[in-house]
């Protein structure tokens, strides 16, 4: 077998339990989409800009978390167990600390959505949404630090199982607190969020017993020390998960500026928005779980010393992600008719979805490699360079450009979509140019784990 082929099933049997593992997340935002969408459109409307505002927050402290993504993956290569179990602890710490302030930012909601123009009774309602979504904050954040401690590991089944679990408790809750059923309120909108929240805590307890109950920390766990609060190590983690929260940060807030924008535009344009953007989302989890499996395989390469298999494997997880998109692009053209008629009987929502959805293809290759080259970099922790490229990519060119076209324009909705398009092709073409040239080969041939000296290097 050739050394390509190889890398390619390795990839494979990393990637396909992450990338279902991601689309069963993101099944819990379809489920919750679908059924506030038969509540109303002012509904999904107001659901689309809590969403904003909370993964706008929410995300920023989810990148943190994901600084201890090379530290878990190389110390894995190198077989520093006692590395890893440190790089989970701090990871813990952090997400709790994390959840003040981003609890904090969400009392600001309904101000937020004010000042950026939104209709005042979508606004409060958005707010009410995502205050019953409030207590689940360090449940997320927690879950992920151990999904991405397992996972850099090569354990990657756990939370399939466990969020396939939580997706079933998801559709209970909405089904009882959005339209009233064995014997709970009809709480609508509200009712969404608070069965976000009680899905949160359900996906974080079912890992906890999930890893205990099969001994997942076996080589890999240290107790509970000083250690998991010390200073220089907590710094460590924010060196690599700032930069990877700005990234995602600059990423998500386009998408999130976007969805402002269509506000501005009414609400059905809004709301067709969202569904088209759901869709889009539920395809992205497929090279998101590519780019995962590309951050463990590419840190454990460079941990073991094998920065130019590291290199072979950054290429092949790139074509990985540009050919999954490409068959969700097709998808998207021949089916753009129907699938909007799975969020909502809206005429107006679903031919205006229609419309949109051969732009969303159109981007869906550039999505699927800029964000497999993002993996790239987290495995190898150099971060920075994407946080520039997203900078400069979606808020120089394609936001500003998408809002242009949108409301100097008669292109509406379509001019948001292109904007996007080209802010996507911008920046993975920006790094996988820096792939190319500053890639993991060119690294030493030595494991460089974050925290060591010559991790240290640029």
């Amino acid at each position: 077998m050739s050394p390509v082929r190889a890398e390619a099933r390795k990839l494979a049997s990393l990637a396909i339990p992450v990338a279902a593992t991601q689309l069963s997340t993101m099944l819990l935002g379809v489920v919750d989409t679908v059924m506030v969408g038969r509540v109303s459109v002012d509904a999904i409307a107001a659901a689309s800009l809590a969403n904003v505002w909370i993964f706008g927050t929410l995300m920023f402290a989810n990148g943190i978390v994901f600084g201890i993504d090379p530290m878990v993956a190389q110390a894995h290569g190198a077989g520093d167990g006692h590395r890893a179990a440190l790089a989970l602890q701090r990871g813990v710490v952090l997400s709790l600390l994390l959840s003040v302030p981003t609890l904090g930012l969400w009392t600001f909601t309904e101000n937020f959505l004010l000042w950026t123009g939104q209709e005042p009774g979508l606004a409060r309602d958005a707010h009410r949404y995502i205050m019953a979504q409030s207590p689940s904050v360090p449940a997320f954040l927690v879950y992920s630090a151990l999904r991405q401690y397992l996972q850099g590991r090569e354990i990657m089944r756990s939370a399939l199982w466990v969020i396939l679990i939580a997706n079933v408790f998801n559709v209970l809750f909405n089904w009882m607190l959005i339209f009233g059923n064995l014997g709970a309120p009809a709480l609508g909108l509200v009712g969404a969020g608070i069965a976000t929240a009680l899905t949160r805590w359900v996906a974080l307890l079912g890992l906890v017993l999930w890893v205990r109950g099969f001994g997942l920390t076996e080589g890999a766990w240290v107790p509970w020390s000083p250690a998991a609060v010390d200073s220089a190590g907590l710094r460590e983690v924010l060196a690599i998960g700032i930069p990877v929260a700005l990234q995602v940060s600059f990423e998500t807030w386009a998408f999130s500026g976007a969805a402002l924008l269509a506000g501005l535009l009414g609400a059905t344009p809004l709301a067709a928005h969202t569904v088209a953007l759901n869709m889009a989302a539920l395809a992205f989890m497929l090279p998101l779980g590519v780019s995962q499996g590309v951050v463990t395989r590419v840190g454990n390469l460079i941990g073991a010393g094998r920065p130019r298999q590291a290199q072979r494997a950054a290429w092949v997880g790139l074509g990985m992600g540009a050919t999954v998109m490409a068959g969700s692009a097709l998808i998207f053209v021949l089916l753009r008719d129907t699938l909007p008629r799975l969020y909502t009987s809206d005429p107006g929502v679903i031919a205006l979805c229609a419309s949109i959805l051969p732009i969303a293809a159109a981007f869906q290759i550039f999505d699927g490699v800029q964000v497999v080259a993002c993996g790239v970099l987290r495995g190898m922790g150099r971060t920075r360079p994407a946080v520039v490229f997203n900078l400069i990519s979606y808020w120089l060119l394609g936001l500003p450009l998408g809002g242009w076209l949108a409301l100097r324009t008669d292109m509406g909705l379509a001019g948001i979509w292109w904007g996007l398009c080209f802010g996507l092709a911008v920046v993975a073409t920006l790094l996988v140019l820096f792939i190319r040239a500053r890639g993991p080969a060119t690294l030493a041939s030595t494991a460089r784990l974050p925290g060591s000296p010559e991790a240290a290097a640029p």
